[in-house]
């Protein structure tokens, strides 16, 4: 009798601590945007200097070629509601014509782990 308790107890011990907390993933999709590369951002680039300061477009639409958009969305593993920032370029013979940023962009943990290109400073000149 005294050896099943212990036995269920030391079951217990060794099972409990595992539904005590689940680990849950940070959720983090699309294209870091930093305050430091939408300043780098002027009209009158051209795609190829706008690609090489933000990167890829997440969404290039075919039936407007003349847009792009880059989305960036993070969920902590505590949070329920995530952070989301949506920059939208527009560009009129192939130099960029105007910015929308629907978000402004926070200081976030992602932010800090992207190290910006210091090569990145000489788009603004050419």
């Amino acid at each position: 009798m005294r050896s099943r308790f212990l036995l269920a107890v030391l079951v217990l011990a060794v099972l409990l601590p595992g539904c005590l907390h689940v680990y849950k993933l940070e959720v983090q999709q699309g294209n870091v945007i930093t305050q430091e590369m939408i300043d780098k951002l002027k009209p009158g680039m051209s795609r190829s200097q706008v690609r090489f300061v933000m990167g890829n477009p997440l969404v290039t639409d075919l039936f407007h070629a003349d847009r792009w958009d880059y989305y960036y969305y993070l969920r902590r593993s505590r949070e329920t509601a995530g952070e989301a920032q949506h920059l939208t370029l527009f560009f009129k013979n192939d130099n960029l014509l105007k910015v929308q940023n629907d978000a402004p962009p926070k200081t976030s943990p992602a932010e800090s782990a992207v190290k910006p290109n210091p090569a990145a400073g000489a788009v603004n000149g050419s």
